[in-house]
């Protein structure tokens, strides 16, 4: 069962561009600033990141996080209920695991969880 949003992530092509476009919009330089993702904490606690090459890896647009207890058991209600998983549970550091899963109206939907 999702808990809470946890991170709204955007697949970005010119991610200097589009580090400037967010810092200018929330008003904060970003937490964690790497060539590979960039990080912004919200003063309400949601993080917005930015993804080079998102595209690449299937993020048609702007992904929504959900933090799960059970992150497999949350795929296989996913899919089960009619959704297609995009990218399959893994370790993003940490012990983070993170997946994207399909609905049956083609929305994406992030998982997080430990």
């Amino acid at each position: 069962m999702a808990k809470t949003l946890d991170a709204i992530l955007y697949p970005v092509r010119d991610l200097a561009s589009a580090k400037a476009q967010f810092t200018a919009l929330l008003g904060v330089e970003p937490a964690v600033d790497q060539p590979y993702y960039v990080h912004f904490e919200t003063s309400e606690g949601l993080a917005v990141g930015l993804v080079p090459n998102g595209h690449q890896r299937g993020m048609t647009g702007a992904t929504p996080f959900w933090t799960v207890d059970d992150i497999n058991g949350q795929v296989k209600a996913l899919v089960a209920a009619g959704g297609t998983v995009t990218e399959d549970v893994h370790d993003v550091g940490g012990g983070k695991l993170v997946a994207i899963v399909n609905d049956a109206q083609g929305n994406v939907i992030g998982l997080a969880g430990a």
